[in-house]
Parts: structure tokens; C-alpha cells; sequence
């Protein structure tokens, strides 16, 4: 695993969603360069507007790319330039201590490491959920602070920070200006606030279903109150 570098907060090329319904042509049209407009529905439109560092993007079940089906995703940045997030419930089977040559004091490190997203996967950035600001990190949440640059990261893991406090991500998702946007006028995602229990939650195999499902009833008791759709 050499040769992984930290990341700094930029933005990656567009990520499209291959796998949306009757979008073909305009895959094609994306790929040799072209630029559209976000075409936001009604309802994408106020999600958009929810749009902002510490939320949380849940997958919709009609996501079926690979790359982001059945993933939640923090964002750490969003302003007029995009939006850049970790993917958090990607948690892999391979141990800290597996970059133990590129970052000091990682050698003992038992916890495991996150796909943060398709974007850059040889680059490493972490959270960390503690009171009293980093040097050099951006305030996510409250008590959360994402890392970018291993001078940082190294005082952190020297500090002996648990895992339940700490988790490093290779890569990001990101998205040039209004390109989420659209993607959300494509009905892809959910939008939702978080909080350090969500990025840090205990068992991020089963956080996808638990938020869809949270999410698929809330819209459920919206409809109970539509005329027409009462029983």
C-alpha cells in the first residue's frame, strides 16, 4: 500500500449515476464533455437546498451503481465550487496498521480502515470526533473533524485516539458544482442530518438499511396525510 498520500480538500471529476432509468443518452453526452444544467423536481429542489458540510446523503434504493448503492455518505464540503463527502458505512477488512509505513505509529493499529469513496482511493483522510479542534482540520460537526494532511493525522494516532473516536477513509466521493444537485433531481439521493453517533456508528454494515427504512417511513406517514392516499 505505498505510496498513498493525504488529501486535501478538492473535488473530483463528475461521479455519474450509470445505473439511473432512461439516462443512457445522456451518460454519452457526459462522457465526451458536454454540461447540463441540474433539472431539479419540485421536492429535489428542497433537498438541495438542505445541501451543506454534516449532512448525510443516503442512497435511495433506485441507486444501484456500484459505487454508491447502499451507501451513506458524510459531507465534509460543499460551497459554489462542489461538494466532497466519505462514504462512512464502507468499512473494510484490512487493519490500520497496513500503512504502518507511511504513517508513523500506525505499526500496532488493530482498527480498520474505510472506503471513503471511488475518487483518488491511493489518498487517506480521517474523522475524528473530539471537543478541541485539530491543528489544520475543518470542523464537520460539532465534536467531528476531518483530516487532510499526515502531519495532523500522525499527532492524532500518536495520541493513542480510539476507534470509536477515529476512522481513516481512502478516497472521497465528490462532485463539481451542481452536479449533486442534478443527481438529486434524478431522485438519487436522500438528504438527512447527522450527527457524531451516525458518522461513528457501531456497525456500519446494517447504517444504509436502518436510515432507508427510518427514511421510507417518514415519507410513508407524509402520504397518510395526502387526500386520496388515506385509508
Amino acid at each position: 500500500m505505498a505510496g498513498r498520500t493525504l488529501l486535501r480538500l478538492r473535488f473530483g471529476r463528475f461521479l455519474w449515476i450509470a445505473s439511473i432509468a432512461g439516462a443512457a443518452a445522456l451518460i454519452v453526452s457526459l462522457a465526451m464533455g458536454a454540461r447540463r444544467p441540474p433539472v431539479i423536481h419540485a421536492q429535489a429542489g428542497e433537498r438541495a437546498k438542505q445541501l451543506a458540510a454534516g449532512k448525510i446523503l443516503v442512497a435511495r434504493r433506485s441507486l444501484l451503481d456500484p459505487n454508491f448503492s447502499k451507501t451513506v455518505i458524510l459531507l465534509v464540503q460543499h460551497d459554489d465550487e462542489g461538494t466532497l463527502g466519505l462514504v462512512i458505512n464502507r468499512q473494510t477488512k484490512v487493519p490500520l496498521s497496513r500503512l504502518s509505513e507511511e504513517l508513523a505509529g500506525a505499526k500496532d493499529r488493530t482498527d480498520l480502515l474505510y472506503l471513503g469513496g471511488p475518487v483518488e482511493t491511493t489518498g487517506i483522510m480521517a474523522l475524528v470526533r473530539t471537543k478541541t479542534k485539530p491543528e489544520d482540520a475543518k470542523r464537520v460537526l460539532t465534536d467531528v473533524f476531518v483530516i487532510s494532511t499526515k502531519s495532523t493525522l500522525e499527532k492524532t494516532i500518536a495520541a493513542a485516539t480510539a476507534p470509536n473516536t477515529f476512522r481513516l477513509y481512502l478516497g472521497y466521493a465528490g462532485w463539481d458544482a451542481e452536479q449533486l444537485e442534478w443527481e438529486l433531481g434524478l431522485d438519487a439521493w436522500d438528504v438527512l442530518p447527522a450527527d457524531a453517533g451516525i458518522a461513528f456508528d457501531p456497525h456500519p454494515e446494517t447504517l444504509w438499511l436502518r436510515l432507508a427504512e427510518q427514511e421510507g417511513l417518514q415519507i410513508a406517514k407524509v402520504g397518510l396525510g395526502v387526500p386520496g392516499l388515506s385509508n
